[in-house]
């Protein structure tokens, strides 16, 4: 009986809680550009071919409280080309897939915050390697990448935020790429 009362109890509280906490809750879309710059490092190549990258970002997210929020992405890069006397190497992405941020909002105003990120992503890498001038080899290759970062967002006012995230990506099944550094500086407009 005791057992019981107490089993009760815990779950009348937590539905107080659980009610209290869903007002909590607002549903705040935004949709935000920003730049990156993307450092490979790959594996198995001898550290000869390390591509860097630059590439723009769109996307759509929403934040749930001023402490939670996600976002889905889409990142396409420029093409990367590395000469070596008679070969020519070069590389391109695109990627899409969902962040989680969480913020931690700053003093008294909270117009500053910083924030973490985990997330996960399908990554398309398209390789090519010429050879005195002749297209030899074409790859395609594709797999996931687990992204997590950290980093500031500044509102501006009620509308706009900016923001800077430093994010490392764990390649899964890429063949002859281990893991990236991106650094990302963007913007976000709030409806």
């Amino acid at each position: 009986m005791m057992k019981n009362s107490i089993t009760a109890l815990m779950a009348a509280v937590s539905m107080v809680a659980l009610a209290s906490s869903a007002s909590a809750f607002e549903y705040n879309p935004y949709v935000g550009l920003s730049y990156n710059y993307s450092d490979v490092n790959t594996k198995g190549i001898g550290g000869a071919y390390n591509p860097e990258f630059n590439s723009g970002t769109i996307s759509l997210g929403t934040s749930y409280n001023k402490y939670f929020g996600t976002e889905l992405f889409y990142q396409i890069s420029d093409n990367y080309a590395k000469s070596y006397s008679d070969i020519k190497l070069g590389s391109r992405f695109q990627a899409y897939g969902l962040d989680l941020y969480g913020y931690l909002p700053m003093g008294c105003d909270q117009v500053f915050s910083l924030l973490g990120t985990v997330g996960v992503a399908e990554y398309q890498f398209k390789h090519k390697m010429m050879i005195n001038g002749f297209d030899r080899e074409s790859v395609k290759d594709k797999g996931i990448g687990w992204r997590a970062g950290l980093g500031a967002q500044y509102s501006i006012n009620e509308n706009w935020d900016i923001r800077a995230v430093a994010r490392y990506v764990n390649f899964n099944q890429l063949d002859g790429l281990d893991h990236m550094m991106e650094y990302t500086a963007g913007i976000k407009y709030n409806f």
